[in-house]
C-alpha cells in the first residue's frame, strides 16, 4: 500500500513529490482508512494465497504496511510467531503504533533497509512500483527478505494491462514504475524465485483488477 522512496538527495526525477510525504499527509487526514477499505478484498485473497499450505509456525513482514492493518490480521493467525510492518511514511507508522502499541512497526526506506533475518512470509500491497527500480529490488527481496522455503505475495494495481491506472503518477506527481505482467513475472524468476504465478482479481468494467503475484524461495 505504501511506500519506500529515496530522499531528495538520491535518484528521483527533479520536481516529483516523495510518496512518503504524500502518504503521510493522507494518514494525517484519515485517508489511510479509505485505502484499507479499498484494498481489503484483494488483500483477503492475497493472504489466503500467502498462507496456503502453511502448517508450521511462521514469521512475516508487510512491506508498505501503512497503518498496520495487514500486520494485525497476520497476528491473529494461530501459527504466526511474529509479524512486523515497515513503511516509509512517518504518519502511517505513527498511526500503526497508536492502534497497536505492542506491535512491531518500523519507519524505513527501501531499498536500503533490510530485516535482521529473513522471514517465512512477505506481503506487499501497492508499494513496490514506487521504487525507482522495483525489478532490481526483487533480487534483494529474494536474497535478504524471504527465508529458504518461504513465500512472497505482491499486489499491484498500477500495471500496464490496467489502463485505468496509467495516469496515477502524473496526477499525484510521484514516481510510479509502470510495468507489464510479463516483466513482473520475469523479474521474480530472474531473482531466483520459483513457482511464480500471476492472477488478476476483482476485475470490473474499466478496471482490470489487482495483479497478484506469488512466488516461493527454494528450500535449502
Amino acid at each position: 500500500m505504501n511506500i519506500f522512496m529515496r530522499r531528495r538527495d538520491s535518484l528521483f526525477v527533479m520536481g516529483l513529490r516523495e510518496a512518503t510525504d504524500l502518504f503521510s499527509e493522507w494518514a494525517d487526514v484519515g485517508r489511510d482508512e479509505g485505502m484499507q477499505q479499498g484494498h481489503a478484498a484483494s488483500v483477503d485473497v492475497m493472504l489466503k494465497q500467502l498462507l496456503q499450505g502453511r502448517e508450521q509456525p511462521f514469521t512475516a513482514i508487510d512491506i508498505g504496511c501503512g497503518n498496520g492493518w495487514v500486520v494485525r490480521k497476520l497476528k491473529t493467525e494461530p501459527l504466526c510467531k511474529h509479524a512486523c510492518g515497515v513503511d516509509g511514511a512517518p504518519s502511517m507508522i505513527a498511526k500503526a503504533k497508536a492502534v497497536d502499541p505492542d506491535g512491531d512497526y518500523i519507519e524505513a526506506t527501501l531499498p536500503e533497509w533490510r530485516p535482521a533475518e529473513p522471514v517465512d512470509l512477505v506481503h506487499s500491497m501497492e508499494c513496490l512500483y514506487y521504487l525507482q527500480d522495483p525489478i532490481e529490488f526483487l533480487h534483494t527481496l529474494h536474497n535478504d527478505w524471504v527465508a529458504p522455503g518461504g513465500r512472497v505475495v505482491i499486489g499491484v494495481d498500477h500495471y500496464e494491462e490496467n489502463p485505468s491506472s496509467h495516469d496515477w503518477g502524473p496526477s499525484l506527481n510521484v514516481h510510479m514504475a509502470l510495468l507489464p505482467i510479463k516483466r513482473w513475472k520475469e523479474g521474480l524468476a530472474a531473482a531466483g524465485f520459483v513457482d511464480v504465478e500471476a492472477t488478476q482479481i476483482g476485475a470490473k468494467e474499466q478496471w482490470n483488477g489487482t495483479l497478484v503475484l506469488t512466488a516461493n524461495r527454494r528450500a535449502d
